[in-house]
């Protein structure tokens, strides 16, 4: 089974040897993993952008499973692009998984970023809008997307010291999508 990798880990500094990491686990589990940065871009290229979205997206066709880092990534959410690669495959019928390492619930993260009130028992953000408040992780989107395509979105109980690189949570996924098989 092969395994789409997706997630924001790309522009660590260290992203490749994160990569190894993560596919080195899933191979200890019985898969493939597909990390991004596999593929050989030349990134000088003036239609290297296509290329990179055009060499991902074959990768994932090519998967027959997706685990994203849902972790906050430059904001209270999760990546942008993890976020639409997750919808991609979730459109392709496959199988989906994914993790958060920050436990806090969303309406928490947006509070701490942005000066917030409250209003008629809802919170408003700095610009007057509605903060999506089920007490979820992340937007019911996503975590619904994950509840209904595949496995409940994975979060520990503590955050980690150091979020955007620990993989315990990679792991928990890997442990329920290999429990899934038999």
């Amino acid at each position: 089974m092969k395994i789409y990798l997706a997630g924001p880990d790309v522009f660590l500094p260290d992203a490749i040897e994160t990569g190894r990491r993560k596919r080195e686990l899933c191979e200890r589990h019985g898969f493939v993993g597909l990390f991004p940065l596999d593929n050989v871009i030349d990134l000088a290229a003036h239609d290297a952008s296509m290329k990179i979205f055009r060499a991902n997206r074959a990768m994932m066709d090519q998967a027959d499973a997706v685990i994203a880092n849902l972790t906050p990534f430059r904001g209270p959410s999760a990546d942008a692009g993890t976020v639409y690669e997750l919808g991609y495959m979730v459109g392709r019928g496959k199988l989906c998984l994914g993790y958060c390492n920050d436990p806090r619930v969303y309406r928490d993260r947006v509070a701490q970023i942005q000066r917030t009130t409250e209003r008629d028992g809802a919170l408003l953000d700095e610009a007057g809008l509605l903060v999506e408040d089920f007490g979820l992780i992340d937007n019911l989107m996503i975590v619904h997307g994950l509840d209904l395509h595949g496995c409940p979105l994975v979060v520990p109980d503590t955050a980690p010291a150091d979020p955007q690189r620990d993989l315990a949570a990679f792991e928990r996924c890997l442990h329920l999508l290999a429990s899934r098989r038999r």
